[in-house]
């Protein structure tokens, strides 16, 4: 590979790596091209983008990069994969669901939304994390609890006191 060429993935790699939110490191060595290519293929149906960089070329990139990455570059030893996605826990589902029939991939570590993960221990925390979407939901869904129930209350109630007055009228 050039130094232009380099130069180039550098770039490719600092931009992407600007532009994501949610990224995620793993170690996918000793995958045969078939496993390879089924993950591959879960990624793609979950849209989690996955790529096997160069470490030193992903360094640099990070270093380049704008976002403070913590401790996630010195994790890039043997064989790195990144992988890239929209919603922060998909990746870390998609590498539980494939260890279910393989040892592999091995989660190195996890930059989502400025919080950074370390080691293949994080990988239920990374399941659990819910999106900010799903995060919002609920909040709202909290929010209009209470005034659902109001609202169900006074309709229920005016039915009742209205044929309490019905009845009454009658007599």
């Amino acid at each position: 590979m050039t130094r232009e060429e380099k130069s180039q993935v550098i770039d490719d790699l600092t931009t992407q790596l600007t532009e994501s939110g949610i990224i995620y490191l793993a170690d996918i060595s000793g995958l045969d091209a078939l496993t390879t290519s089924n993950l591959r293929r879960a990624c793609f149906k979950a849209n989690v983008k996955l790529s096997v960089v160069k470490n030193t070329l992903l360094s640099k990139a990070m270093e380049k990069s704008d976002k403070d990455f913590g401790e996630l570059p010195e994790t890039l030893k043997g064989n790195t994969s990144i992988m890239f996605s929209e919603v922060g826990n998909m990746p870390a589902k998609v590498i539980k669901e494939f260890r279910k029939n393989s040892d592999k991939p091995i989660l190195k570590g996890a930059y989502v939304d400025e919080a950074i993960y370390i080691g293949d221990d994080q990988l239920n925390s990374l399941v659990d994390l819910k999106s900010k979407e799903d995060v919002i939901a609920e909040i709202i869904g909290l929010l209009q609890s209470p005034a659902k129930n109001v609202i169900s209350a006074l309709q229920s109630g005016g039915g009742k006191l209205s044929g309490i007055l019905k009845t009454l009228s009658e007599k």
